[in-house]
């Protein structure tokens, strides 16, 4: 990898269209596994104007009511004004069945659910172990999320996004060149009224947490001068859109697969956990500045068909005491994730907003030791 001289990524509140979808089938998998935590679940989601679209696999001892789920998650992203064409009121179809028999084959022996490669890194830049751009940007999105909930900013909706525009010099973050924040708000309301508060309230003790800043000249808010309708009416949304704002924002390699709505035995999911785990305790440990852990399973099988570390010149020790430390860190079968980062756990829909990684509450983000 080779460090930028510029590096940009993006984050989306959690009233966007796809996090909507994203939550929901997290949700739907979070009930599921706190009353049968061998669950199997692959969901998705659509939400478009007035409808709600719940569709995939289900396995489980549960009992589930798929539709009450659904309509809890879009009343608590505040989604309850039937004006907005999108709200808890709208329809919701559920078209949902047990996971193919095919499958479950595999799985039932401890194999992993599916083929695909997964990616992990971690790197110096901040406390997280995360590169800058996608902090700062999932900060400002949760910042927007908070400052609605609260009130403190009351006239914004739901919905909304982020990117943040980081210059490197040396391969250090050195400054912020832009910030580009997008919410949807009430009409009454003059877009110079919202630039001022979200400078005032949102950017300026977000990048001052981080050590930076930037003047009003470097912040863009609403790029076309208007937006006053967002959610579902407005842009349709699916699960599993948002990859690259789930992980790293772009700034590393990522796999092939979406990590929401799927239980993990579905090694996009725990895989990918697995892979960050291992990349963030390598940096954390002092053994590089950064590192890439690369997974790859193939369906049916318990053990990966790939396993390779990448420190990009910054290693600080050699290539054997790092895959030693990493082979003494976690089993990176299938069942040695999942029993090993404690996996079977309704902690789900947490994760389905604001990136899967860089907060410590979730057990792929702990140190070892």
């Amino acid at each position: 990898m080779l460090t930028p001289n510029i590096f940009t990524s993006e984050s989306v509140c959690a009233g966007h269209p796809d996090k909507i979808c994203d939550q929901i089938s997290d949700a739907i998998l979070d009930a599921a596994l706190e009353q049968d935590p061998i669950s199997r679940v692959a969901v998705e989601t659509l939400v478009t104007v007035d409808n709600v679209v719940v569709a995939g696999e289900i396995t489980t001892q549960a009992k589930l009511d798929l539709e009450k789920i659904t309509r809890q998650e879009i009343k608590r992203l505040g989604y309850t004004e039937p004006k907005w064409r999108f709200s808890d009121q709208s329809k919701v179809q559920v078209l949902v069945h047990q996971q193919s028999p095919e499958i479950a084959t595999g799985v039932d022996v401890n194999g992993a659910g599916d083929q695909g490669m997964m990616f992990g890194f971690a790197c110096e830049e901040t406390p997280e172990l995360m590169p800058l751009p996608i902090m700062l940007a999932h900060a400002l999105t949760q910042g927007i999320d908070r400052l609605r909930e609260s009130g403190e900013i009351p006239y914004l909706r739901p919905d909304g996004k982020s990117q943040v525009t980081v210059n490197y010099e040396n391969n250090r973050p050195v400054s912020v060149e832009t910030v580009v924040v997008a919410v949807p708000h009430d009409e009454k309301v003059e877009l110079e009224e919202v630039k001022k508060d979200l400078y005032e309230k949102l950017v300026t003790p977000v990048l001052d947490g981080y050590g930076y800043s930037v003047t009003t000249k470097s912040l863009i808010v609403n790029g076309t001068g208007v937006w006053h309708q967002g959610g579902p009416a407005s842009d349709t949304g699916v699960t599993g859109r948002k990859i690259i704002v789930d992980s790293y924002g772009g700034y590393a390699r990522v796999g092939g697969g979406c990590f929401s709505g799927k239980d993990v035995t579905k090694v996009d999911r725990s895989g990918a956990y697995a892979a960050r785990y291992l990349a963030k305790n390598i940096v954390a440990a002092g053994l590089a500045e950064h590192a890439e852990v690369a997974l790859a399973y193939a369906i049916g099988k318990r053990q990966p068909v790939m396993k390779d570390v990448e420190t990009f010149d910054t290693a600080k020790k050699s290539p054997k005491v790092i895959n030693d430390f990493v082979d003494q860190l976690l089993d990176t079968s299938v069942k040695g994730i999942i029993e090993g980062l404690d996996l079977r756990r309704p902690i789900y829909k947490n994760t389905a907003a604001y990136g899967h990684f860089g907060r410590d509450s979730f057990p792929w983000e702990q140190l070892k030791g």
